[in-house]
């Protein structure tokens, strides 16, 4: 994979997150099990994001050594489940832990090293 494919994929779960986060502002846990509309979308946006996430090659991840890139594989595979609470569990989780945690160094990736971001030849 080359390096315009991995800026892309960082930029896609940079903007996923923020969406997530966006999503999931003021929501409580009650809320998220009785909301089926939000739910839905928040699951769909995480396994877009962990799918991404796993997606990323190694090359491009020791770029950006502080992404739980271990945990993501760990999420997507936990995200593949269809209901139940072990899900609901890894949405909780989600949205409340890693999406934080990786907007946070994504962040600090972006103005540190914007080249990491640029979805151009050289």
């Amino acid at each position: 994979m080359n390096r315009i494919a991995a800026s892309a994929l960082l930029n896609l779960i940079e903007q996923t997150g923020l969406d997530v986060a966006t999503l999931a502002e003021g929501l409580d846990e009650a809320d998220l099990r009785r909301s089926r509309l939000t739910r839905a979308e928040l699951l769909r946006q995480l396994r877009l994001m962990a799918n991404s996430a796993v997606a990323v090659p190694p090359s491009a991840r020791e770029d950006v050594p502080e992404l739980d890139w271990e945990g993501w594989r760990l999420l997507a595979l936990r995200l593949q489940a269809e209901t139940g609470g072990d899900l609901d569990e890894a949405i909780w989780f989600a949205i409340h832990s890693v999406v934080p945690a990786t907007l946070l160094w994504l962040r600090v990736y972006r103005q540190n090293q914007p080249q990491l971001f640029v979805m151009a030849p050289g």
